[in-house]
C-alpha cells in the first residue's frame, strides 16, 4: 500500500510538471452558481477536511459524498446535521438510507439546505423598506449497485431550488461515483464525478455553470492499529487553482531601478499540487468502533485563508464521534480563519434497533 501510494503521488506531480504551463489569473471562486452544493454535510466529514470520498459504512451521509459508497448496512439508518456556519449563515442535511434485497440496490434520499438569514431590503437612497430573506435547498435521492466482489457504482439525482429576495432558480445535478475495496478490505478507492448538470431557470438571461468537481481518493486502514489515513484529490479536472494576488508580487530595488521579484516557477507547481489534496485520519476505538478521533488538513483553504504574517489554523479541523445507546453523536470544527471558523453537529440512529428495543 505504502508503495502504491507514493507511485501514485509521484507520478502525478511528474505529470503535473510535464504538462504545466506559466500560472496566470485564474479565479476559481464566484463563477458558479449553487456553490453551497460543496459544503461538507455533515460532522464526520467537516472534521475529514470536507470531504470523503473511499470510505464505505453504516454513515449514510457519505452516500452524498459517492453514491457508489451506498452499502446493505445504511439501511433504515436516519441522520441529522446541522452546521452553524459563520456571519450567522446556517446549513445542514437529513438523510435516510434503504437497501432492497430483491433489488440487491442501496438508496438514499435527503434534504440540503442553506440558510441565508435575514437582510435588510432598502432602495437607491438608503432608505430602509422591509427586510427579505434567502436560501437554497437541494433534495437529493441515490442508488448503489454492487457490479463485482471488489466494485460497486452509483449514481445521485438533486434537484436544486434557490430564492435571493426576489429573484429564483431551478436547476437539476447529478453525481455519478465508483467504489474499490481490495481482498483485505483495508485499502480502498473512490472515483466521483459531482454536480454534473444545469439550471432550467435562470436568476437573470444568462445561465451560470454549476460547481463541477471530479475527485479521486484512497484510503488505508491499518492492520494493527485502530486507525484509518485517507488522502482526496479534488479538482482533478483543473489543474491551476492558485489565485493570482497582485498585493502579493514583491518587488525591490537594486541599484536605484525597481525591479520586480523572479518568479518561483516550482514553488507555485508544489503549492498549487498540494492545494488538490486534502490529508485526513480518524482513529477507530473500541470493540465496535464507538469512539472515533478525527483530524485533517487542507492545503487550499489554508493558502486562501490564511492572513499573512499571522499564524492561525486555517486549513486544519477535527472532531470526535461517539455513540450512547442507540444514536451516534458527532462534533466537528474547521478552523477557516483567525475571525472564527464553524461548528458542525450531527446525530443519527438506525430505525432496527427501535424495533429490535420493541421486541425485547
Amino acid at each position: 500500500m505504502n508503495k502504491f501510494t507514493w507511485i501514485t503521488i509521484l507520478c502525478s506531480f511528474c505529470l503535473s510538471l510535464v504538462i504545466w504551463a506559466p500560472i496566470g489569473a485564474q479565479p476559481i471562486g464566484g463563477e458558479e452558481v449553487y456553490e453551497f452544493l460543496g459544503l461538507s454535510p455533515s460532522a464526520r466529514t467537516t472534521a475529514l477536511g470536507g470531504t470523503l470520498i473511499s470510505v464505505s459504512d453504516d454513515d449514510v451521509v457519505l452516500g452524498l459524498m459517492n453514491p457508489a459508497t451506498l452499502n446493505e448496512r445504511m439501511h433504515n439508518q436516519l441522520s441529522f446535521n446541522h452546521n452553524f456556519f459563520v456571519a450567522g449563515i446556517n446549513n445542514g442535511y437529513a438523510a435516510y438510507g434503504y437497501h432492497s434485497k430483491k433489488l440487491e440496490t442501496t438508496f438514499h434520499g435527503g434534504l440540503q439546505y442553506l440558510s441565508y438569514g435575514t437582510f435588510d431590503r432598502a432602495d437607491e437612497f438608503g432608505q430602509l423598506q422591509g427586510t427579505f430573506d434567502a436560501s437554497e435547498y437541494a433534495f437529493n435521492v441515490g442508488a448503489s449497485r454492487q457490479l463485482y466482489d471488489k466494485l460497486s457504482v452509483g449514481a445521485n439525482l438533486k434537484m436544486i431550488t434557490s430564492q435571493l429576495e426576489d429573484y429564483n432558480s431551478l436547476g437539476v445535478a447529478a453525481d455519478l461515483g465508483a467504489y474499490y475495496q481490495d481482498t483485505s478490505g483495508l485499502l480502498t478507492i473512490g472515483l466521483v464525478l459531482k454536480n454534473m448538470g444545469t439550471q432550467i431557470t435562470t436568476f437573470a438571461d444568462q445561465r451560470e455553470p454549476l460547481p463541477f468537481d471530479l475527485q479521486i481518493g484512497i484510503s488505508r486502514r491499518l492492520r494493527y492499529l485502530p486507525f484509518r489515513v485517507s488522502m482526496v484529490y479534488h479538482n482533478l479536472h483543473r489543474w491551476n487553482i492558485l489565485y493570482d494576488d497582485p498585493n502579493a508580487e514583491q518587488s525591490s530595488i537594486f541599484f536605484g531601478e525597481l525591479q520586480e521579484a523572479s518568479d518561483n516557477r516550482f514553488g507555485q507547481v508544489v503549492d498549487n499540487f498540494f492545494r488538490h489534496i486534502i490529508f485526513s485520519g480518524e482513529f477507530l476505538l473500541g470493540k465496535a468502533e464507538n469512539l472515533r478521533l478525527r483530524f485533517a488538513y487542507n492545503h487550499f483553504q489554508r493558502k486562501e485563508l490564511s492572513v499573512e504574517n499571522l499564524r492561525s489554523l486555517a486549513g486544519f479541523s477535527m472532531g470526535i464521534g461517539f455513540k450512547i445507546k442507540r444514536f451516534r453523536i458527532e462534533y466537528g470544527r474547521a478552523f477557516y480563519h483567525l475571525a472564527g471558523g464553524m461548528n458542525h453537529f450531527s446525530i443519527s440512529t438506525n430505525i432496527n434497533e427501535f424495533k429490535r428495543g420493541i421486541r425485547n
